[in-house]
């Protein structure tokens, strides 16, 4: 929208450094007590949660002592992932003193941008300065940043780049003309080509191996290797299928329809076997 606009944008991807395992015990604790108003038996029940662990290191087949874990929240649970986004929020706060940066938290994973117009790339500052005061943050609450992980694109006319990319210092190196978001492939044009590419692929990628068991599977098994492995890569952000072109359109119907021919077992110019079986497909994404 901002390009549609005649507006430029500049996309940063922060990466943090192990940070579920950095997540200081006290400041959480401190931090659901202060800010959430946690206490009594629920503050102790998290404290008795988070205490009591302890872990050991191996080098060279030597095993080092137990020592208690002071740091981290526990990984492949529900709770990990909600302390460590409550243990992120006063970050959203400080990121929203700056009124031009613009940001998204999923998880471990840092979003800024921030859309401007071309004849005001000297305000750039900005976001250099909301980072900075990032940085500042992650140190004070045992967080580390990941700079080699760190990824910046611009979306901006070629002629345009240059100039941008002098106002955003060291960013200015990890300029890319393209990055994944969260799965998704974003270019300097956003037209979405790559991702639809790398899409397709995979998508074909995973029809050759099915179609490899069409005969050893019953048909509700392959409806169900069709929907795990090809029908969930289509539906993921499939909002942003509005962006192609009808040549990318035109080949993830064309994935549709060789799923369809192998849920049927129908050969190829078998077109009444093929609507059905495109139905019988638009009917198990509706279902799952």
């Amino acid at each position: 929208m901002s390009a549609d606009s005649g507006k430029h944008t500049v996309l940063v991807l922060l990466d943090l450094s192990s940070a579920f395992d950095m997540v200081d015990h006290q400041i959480l604790l401190d931090r659901l007590r202060d800010l959430f108003g946690l206490s009594g038996s629920v503050l102790h029940w998290f404290s008795s949660y988070l205490s009591g662990r302890n872990f050991k290191g191996k080098a060279n087949q030597q095993m080092s002592q137990s020592a208690d874990l002071l740091c981290g929240v526990p990984q492949g649970s529900v709770l990990g992932p909600v302390l460590f986004l409550l243990y992120m929020i006063p970050l959203g706060e400080i990121i929203q003193d700056f009124s031009d940066v613009s940001y998204h938290l999923f998880a471990d994973d840092i979003q800024l941008y921030w859309s401007f117009k071309p004849s005001e790339t000297h305000k750039l500052d900005s976001l250099m300065n909301c980072l900075m005061q990032i940085k500042q943050w992650l140190c004070k609450n045992s967080l580390q940043l990941n700079s080699e992980k760190t990824e910046t694109l611009v979306v901006a006319p070629d002629d345009a780049i240059p100039g941008i990319k002098q106002h955003l210092g060291s960013l200015g190196q990890d300029v890319k003309p393209s990055l994944k978001n969260l799965g998704v492939i974003f270019d300097k044009d956003m037209p979405l080509e790559q991702h639809s590419k790398q899409l397709i692929r995979n998508c074909f990628f995973q029809l050759r191996n099915i179609s490899k068991l069409q005969k050893m599977v019953s048909y509700e098994d392959l409806e169900l290797l069709i929907h795990a492995f090809v029908s969930t890569w289509l539906d993921y952000c499939n909002s942003l299928f509005s962006c192609l072109n009808k040549k990318e359109l035109s080949c993830l119907q064309l994935i549709q329809n060789s799923a369809a021919r192998i849920l049927t077992r129908t050969k190829r110019r078998d077109l009444s076997k093929l609507f059905i079986g495109s139905r019988l497909l638009t009917a198990i994404n509706t279902k799952f």
